[in-house]
Order: structure tokens, then sequence, then C-alpha cells
């Protein structure tokens, strides 16, 4: 096999070394970080302690998650231009989340987006249905960094087995766990803060060198790409090249643009983000701070991925453990060895460990105070210790569900099952969540309709498309039961979501205009933040 002759004359016990360097000192930050969490505004929201530019920071390392570092390198490496869309489409989004989402959403809620939701609306029903929400995205992201785990590890260690690789998703995953439950968003925080730093100046480092190679000029480094393929190499310079090719591929292009630009503004851990500062002005300079540091990452993965295909080949990246997703290690061993493909697997391993908290700690935290304090309790449970203890139940059975899926989905490009991520956010959550701060005929039946209705449609679309079976690259092989052409659902599921919303709110005579002027008032001015906040 390719790369077990590659890496054969590397030192893996150097390499997990410096791995399990990492695991240990961020579980010492991890726990130094919990011994100040000890109330539920601590666990679920880091007491509002942190500044624009430390939460600006810690959004980039939630965010720039294994699909951007390890996916949309190895896309770019085997496909080019298409392969460099997922950048372009992942930063444009931030538009939306800045303009419309961040400071409104900061000014209404207090933990979570079923806050927002349920702020004008019947509280359990609405709370129920953003908490499914919620869990639901979660999920499909987190089977993309547990795949990346996967991948990432057993290149380490040149494992080629599929059980092999099952047991390290399985063993990677249980440290997660307990990052998870010892941290809360006050140690995850500080993770996703080292975590972006390494990885931006890792992601430097090695542009720098691959640049280098080339006496810094990029026309070389996509020559050296382009003859690397050989004959049809000219696709990676070129539109087209993974779409556009049929009809069919240019729809699915353009259903995968539109669950990437709006997803961001509905992705439950990134919105969860915004509660973690003191006040509404931090949440847009938050913002504002995540915009450059992630356009300039992915300047970086262009660089990263063309230069995998250069010095490191198409056929080298696609037979690895991995796959694609093995595209920015490789290249690292190809540059400096061991050590370097030690540091940067480390960096990329920081990436997944603190996405996955990230979404974790979300999910725990919607099904904690959406479900058992707000549903089951009826908004009447005064133990917030004893919701902050269902939080951490619930994490823990999350993250074995997360481990399952993630053995599933393993050898999946994971910039492609994060895109599935987004079109669920961009289905269920973002037309509940506009309507809600714009629209002030909005009610608890259009709500309803709108999450249920493009959650199901998406979910069911996803189910029955050539991702799941019957693709070039399913999840589930030997069979094929697909009958929707598309591998992105969004261009159908989005526009429904809105539309279900706009008739179950009009079919329903139910109105609070009062409610709404509240929430209006609050979102734009700032007005009794602090005390919805810290209530």
């Amino acid at each position: 096999m390719v790369l077990a002759q590659s890496v054969e004359g590397s030192n893996p016990w150097l390499n997990m070394g410096i791995f399990a360097l990492f695991v240990v000192v961020t579980l010492f930050i991890v726990f130094r970080a919990s011994r100040t969490s000890k109330t539920a505004v601590d666990y679920y929201a880091a007491g509002h302690s942190f500044t624009g530019a430390q939460n600006g920071i810690a959004i980039s390392g939630d965010y720039l998650s294994a699909a951007s570092f390890l996916g949309i390198a190895g896309a770019i490496a085997l496909n080019g231009y298409d392969g460099f869309l997922y950048s372009i489409g992942f930063l444009v989004a931030w538009l939306i989340a800045l303009l419309l989402v961040a400071e409104l959403l900061r000014n209404t809620g207090k933990y979570t987006m079923g806050d927002v939701l349920a702020f004008r609306m019947r509280q359990r029903p609405v709370r129920a249905a953003a908490a499914t929400s919620t869990l639901v995205v979660s999920f499909f992201y987190l089977l993309a960094q547990m795949a990346g785990a996967g991948g990432l590890v057993a290149l380490l260690l040149g494992i080629d087995s599929t059980a092999g690789q099952a047991l390290v998703i399985a063993v990677v995953g249980a440290i997660m766990i307990v990052y998870v439950i010892i941290g809360g968003m006050r140690g995850t925080t500080w993770v996703q803060i080292i975590k972006a730093t390494l990885l931006i100046i890792g992601a430097f480092a090695m542009t720098v060198w691959v640049l280098g190679k080339y006496g810094f000029n990029l026309s070389s480094l996509l020559g050296d790409a382009v003859a690397k393929v050989g004959e049809g190499g000219q696709r990676l310079l070129d539109p087209g090249g993974q779409y556009g090719l049929t009809g069919t591929t240019k729809l699915d292009f353009v259903s995968l643009a539109l669950a990437l630009v709006l997803g961001t503004a509905g992705l439950p851990h990134i919105l969860m983000r915004f509660y973690t500062v003191p006040t509404a002005k931090e949440a847009r300079k938050s913002v504002v701070w995540a915009i450059w540091l992630i356009g300039i990452f992915y300047l970086f993965t262009l660089v990263l991925g063309y230069g995998a295909g250069a010095l490191v080949g198409p056929e080298t990246i696609a037979n690895a453990p991995g796959g694609p997703n093995s595209a920015a290690p490789l290249l690292a061993y190809a540059l400096g060895g061991t050590v370097l493909l030690g540091i940067i697997a480390a960096v990329a391993f920081a990436t997944i460990l603190a996405v996955v908290a990230g979404l974790t700690i979300t999910a725990s935290a919607s099904f904690a105070h959406d479900i058992y304090a707000n549903v089951i309790k009826k908004g009447a449970a005064d133990d917030k210790a004893a919701e902050v203890r269902v939080a951490r139940i619930t994490a823990l059975v999350i993250g074995a569900v997360a481990i399952v899926g993630g053995i599933v989905a393993n050898g999946q490009n994971i910039a492609f099952l994060v895109a599935l991520a987004f079109a669920v956010a961009a289905s269920a959550n973002l037309p509940t969540i506009l309507y809600s701060l714009f629209w002030k005929r909005f009610n608890t039946q259009g709500a309803l309709w709108s999450i249920y209705g493009g959650l199901i449609i998406c979910i069911v679309l996803i189910v029955f498309s050539p991702a799941v079976s019957g693709g070039k690259t399913p999840m589930i092989s030997g069979v094929d039961f697909h009958w929707f052409p598309l591998s992105n659902p969004g261009i159908v599921s989005i526009p429904a979501a809105f539309l279900l919303g706009y008739l179950g709110t009009i079919l329903s005579k139910d109105r609070d205009d009062a409610k709404y002027a509240e929430m209006e008032v609050r979102s734009l001015t700032g007005a009794h933040a602090e005390k919805a906040v810290n209530h």
C-alpha cells in the first residue's frame, strides 16, 4: 500500500509522543478552567467572561473544523478549483451571521437558540423543536469530525483495516467526551483559542514552505500540480471539474452553495458562542475577528491543497487511509518528515477535539436547558446543578452516538459531510431564526412547521440521495435505494422551510404583537439584555 511505504521510515512513537503531549497539556488547561465552572452560566456560557477578540479567535477555532483543514485541502488536491468552492462558501456565509444574526441573537437570548425562538412563542413546543433541530445538526457535524479523527490517527499509526480505524475512532471519541464533561464552555473556549492559534500558525508555516519550494511563484505551483496528474490535469484549474459536467451536477453545485452560505447563521454551536461575551458590541466584534482569521486561513488552504497535489500526488492521497482527508498530513510528511507530520497531525487532532467539544456542549445544553428545564420541568427547575448534571449525562450519550456514527461514515470526505450539516442547519434553523427576529406576524405554528418541516424534508432527501446509496462514494455500499438525484438537498429543503414557516403562520390566527415589540426593542437596542442573560 502506498501510505505504508511512504511513512515506513518514520517514527510512529515520536508522532504519538507529540500527539500525547498535546492531549496532556490541553487536559491540564481544561481541568484548571473547570474549577471555576460552578453554575449553569459558567457551564453553558463561560460566565460571559470572554472579550470580543478572544471569542472571535475561539469562533474561528470552532468553525475551522476538520472539514476546513483536512477536507478542503483534500478536495482541492483532488478536484482543484471546485474544491476551493467550499472555502469560498464557508467564508461568505459569515456576512449573513454578522449582518443579520450575531448582535440580535446576543441581545435576545440566554444560553441556547431555543431561548430566541421561544421568546414570543409557546415555550414548550418551540423549545422541543429547537432542541431536536440542534441535536440533529450536531449529529451530522459530529459525523464529520469523528470520521476525520479516525483517518488522522490511522494515518499516524499506519492502520489500514476497517476494524482498526473503528477502534481508533472509539478511543478518540472517549478522550473527547472526557474533555467536554470536565471543561464546560470555559474549558472548551480555551481549547478552541489554543487550537485556532496553533492551526493558523501551522497552516501559515506550511504555506510559506510550499511556496518557498516554487520560488514563491503560485503559477509554478499550480503548473506542477497539473503536471503531476498528467493527462487531464488541466481540470484542476478549470471550473466544472467536479460540478458542472452535467445538468445534475450544476444543480448540485447551486444546492451546495446555498447550504454553505446560509448554513453558518443556523449552526447552533456557532450561535451559542455569542453568549460567552458580556455585550452585543463584543458579539459583533467577535464576528469581525472571526471573518479575518477564517478568511486568511482559507487562502492558506488553496496553497496547501495544490501543494499536496504537486508534492504528494492525487493518487497517493486517494489511496491513503482517510483518503482525501489525509492530504494535509501527507503534505506535512513530504515537507518536513516525521516531526512536521507529528506536529501537524496533533494540530489537526486539536481541530477535531475543539469542534467536537463545542458541538457536544451545545447539544447537551440544548437538551438540558430547553427539554429538561423548560419542557419536562415546565420552567420551574430551580436546581441549576441538576440542569448541569443532565447536560453532562447528555454529553456522554451524544459522544457515544457520535462514535457509532463516525465509524459508519469513516472514509467519506469530511468537507462533504459538513456540507450536509450546513444543509440541515439552513433548512431547520435559519428560516425560523430570521422570521422570529424580523417578522411581526410570525407565530408558534409557523415556527413548528418551519423547524420540523425543514428538518424532515432535508433528512429524507439526504437518506434517499446518492450520498447515502448509489453514488460514487456512498455511505452504504452494495445497495442503491436513492431516488433524489442531488447529493446536497439545500436547493429544495431551504426554500421549502421558508415556505412552510410562512404557510404555518398565515393559516393560524395566533399572534402576539406586544411580545414582538419587546423582542424588537431588546434585539435592536440591547435593552434588558443583561437581565435576560443573567436571569
